[in-house]
């Protein structure tokens, strides 16, 4: 009658790995009488999101679920008008933009550090509002970033996103690239902190290159250890642990019939863990994601921001900001993590793959002259 609907809201995580372990790389469980097929090999992936990605919607439960928060952003709009949308605001995730959001990222990170004190503890947060709108409209020209940017955005037409679009998709964009960001952040400083020997080389790169000033973009290409500590954090928890799309009619997926409004289920999270890809999968190793190493995975066996044209449009945007201010951080303090902690993914974790109870780590200041 309810099929692994109990299941799922007491583990999902622990379900899903479970499916992979005892029915293979396409398994299925149901909610009630609805079924859900995860489909877990790159190849699957490819078939999903690329060949047959205007074959699947996100589905009416996910409408229902976010429109009432988000409105009709990027995130959840569908057909044209998300390709319109799309096209409007992808400018600014290009590289000509991205890199000039660096300083501007570094600057915050160093005001944020100058305030901890020696042995605090400390839990970083980060509020917005959309007063923004409002009080850039008249001086939008004047600026280049992501709001002014959306603010001049014209389509084919000539036509301007509405306030209430532009409100959608900064709710969209900030409070995603916010929640993905800050959770990525939270377990590399987590997993540096339980394996102190990756911490030490990560901040002996930093030195070594930094010379105790801020980092700047041009910086990044020679910090290669430190992207590769953020990649191995994105690997083990990737921030959308699962992704699932609804079938607009019945589509064969290599021999397996998905119908009409039935569910296709990938996860990053259990993809990311198969051990003829990742050897030891449960291992935090940065080492494989060497520029020699990484060039041997298969396309889509690694896709901690979704794959295809509904890929992450900030997935650029959120790596230039988790290297720098990682980079940023580990020159200035050492996070050490508080004893008697039980840190875990969420076992209920909607979107996102956030820490259950969070993590408190304790400041120890590297430049107590600073």
């Amino acid at each position: 009658m309810v099929g692994s609907l109990f299941a799922y809201r007491r583990d999902r995580l622990s379900l899903l790995m479970r499916m992979i372990q005892e029915c293979g790389d396409v398994s299925c469980f149901h909610f009630g009488p609805f079924p859900l097929v995860l489909f877990n090999t790159p190849e699957y992936v490819h078939n999903i999101f690329v060949e047959h990605a205007y074959d699947f919607d996100k589905g009416e439960a996910m409408h229902k679920a976010f429109r009432p928060l988000i409105g009709n952003g990027i995130f959840i709009s569908e057909g044209d008008f998300h390709r319109r949308q799309r096209k409007l605001i992808a400018p600014p995730f290009q590289p000509r933009h991205i890199s000039s959001y660096a300083d501007l990222m570094v600057k915050y990170s160093e005001q944020i550090q100058q305030g901890w004190k020696n042995g605090e503890t400390v839990d970083v947060s980060q509020e917005m509002t959309q007063k923004m709108i409002d009080e850039r409209r008249p001086n939008a020209e004047e600026r280049n970033d992501l709001l002014s940017i959306l603010l001049q955005a014209r389509g084919e037409d000539g036509s301007r996103m509405s306030d209430e679009q532009i409100s959608d998709e900064s709710l969209t964009l900030f409070g995603a690239g916010h929640e993905t960001t800050a959770t990525a952040l939270t377990w590399a400083w987590y997993l540096l902190a339980t394996h102190p020997e990756v911490y030490r080389e990560m901040q002996h790169e930093v030195d070594s290159v930094l010379q105790d000033r801020t980092p700047t973009y041009a910086d990044l290409a020679r910090l290669p250890y430190t992207l590769q500590v953020l990649k191995e954090t994105l690997r083990l928890y990737p921030p959308a642990y699962a992704i699932s799309r609804v079938a607009q009619h019945d589509i064969d997926i290599d021999g397996y019939l998905i119908h009409k409004n039935e569910y296709a289920l990938v996860s990053p999270y259990t993809l990311h863990r198969r051990p003829d890809y990742f050897p030891d999968p449960e291992k935090f190793d940065p080492q494989r994601f060497t520029p020699e190493n990484e060039k041997l995975l298969p396309r889509y066996a690694y896709m901690p921001f979704g794959a295809g044209p509904r890929i992450c449009i900030g997935n650029h945007f959120a790596m230039l900001e988790g290297h720098l201010l990682l980079a940023a951080l580990a020159q200035r303090v050492t996070f050490e993590l508080v004893a008697g902690q039980k840190v875990a993914p969420d076992p209920n974790a909607t979107l996102t793959l956030r820490p259950k109870r969070g993590v408190k780590m304790i400041v120890r200041r590297r430049d107590m002259g600073r």
